[in-house]
C-alpha cells in the first residue's frame, strides 16, 4: 500500500506534538526545580532576532492545523497567540491535536494533487498539494518544533535527541 497524504501528514503532526507537550512538561518542572519564574523560560529565545519559547508552540499549532485543514478543504480553527503559560501553551497543543483527529482520512485523497497557494512575505507561492506537504509544510512544521526544543535544551532543561522524536512507532 502507497503511504497516503493522511499518514504522511496527521498522524506525523499528532505524535510532534504530543513528543512538544512533553517536551513544555519537562520545561516546566526544570524552571519549577531551579525556582526559575516560568515567564522568563517561556520567553527565552535562541537569538534576538528569533521568537520566543510561547511563539515557537504557537507557530508549530498553526504549522500543522494550517497544512492538514488546507489539504484536506476543511476550516481550520484560529487561535489567538495569546498564551502566557505553560498550561495555555499545553491546552493550545491539545486543542490543535484534537482537531486534528477530527479529520477524515478521505478528506485526504487526492490531496497531493490539489493547488496550494499561500502569501509568503507578501508574495503567493504555487504549489502541488503533495510538494506543499513536503518541502513547506513538514519543514516548517518541524523548524517550530525543534527550535522549541532547542530554547529549553539551551536553557538547561534535561532533554535530549530521544525527547524530542519521543515513543519510537514501528509500523
Amino acid at each position: 500500500m502507497a503511504l497516503s497524504m493522511y499518514q504522511a501528514s496527521v498522524p506525523v503532526f499528532v505524535h510532534a506534538l504530543n513528543n512538544l507537550s512533553t517536551l513544555l512538561r519537562k520545561g516546566e518542572a526544570h524552571a519549577q526545580a531551579k525556582k526559575i519564574e516560568p515567564a522568563v523560560l517561556l520567553g527565552y529565545r535562541l537569538a534576538p532576532d528569533m521568537r520566543p519559547l510561547t511563539s515557537q508552540v504557537q507557530l508549530a499549532s498553526d504549522n500543522s492545523k494550517g497544512p492538514a485543514g488546507r489539504l484536506a478543504g476543511v476550516e481550520r480553527p484560529a487561535f489567538e497567540d495569546n498564551e502566557t503559560t505553560f498550561d495555555e501553551l499545553q491546552a493550545r497543543i491539545a486543542k490543535t491535536i484534537a482537531f486534528l483527529e477530527t479529520i477524515d482520512p478521505a478528506k485526504l485523497e487526492g490531496a497531493e494533487s490539489r493547488a496550494v497557494t499561500l502569501a509568503v512575505r507578501g508574495n503567493d507561492v504555487h504549489f502541488r498539494g503533495d510538494a506543499y506537504l513536503l518541502y513547506f509544510a513538514l519543514p516548517n512544521f518541524f523548524f517550530h518544533v525543534a527550535t522549541a526544543h532547542d530554547i529549553l535544551r539551551h536553557a538547561g532543561v534535561e532533554i535530549g535527541k530521544l525527547d524530542y522524536l519521543g515513543p519510537f512507532r514501528t509500523e
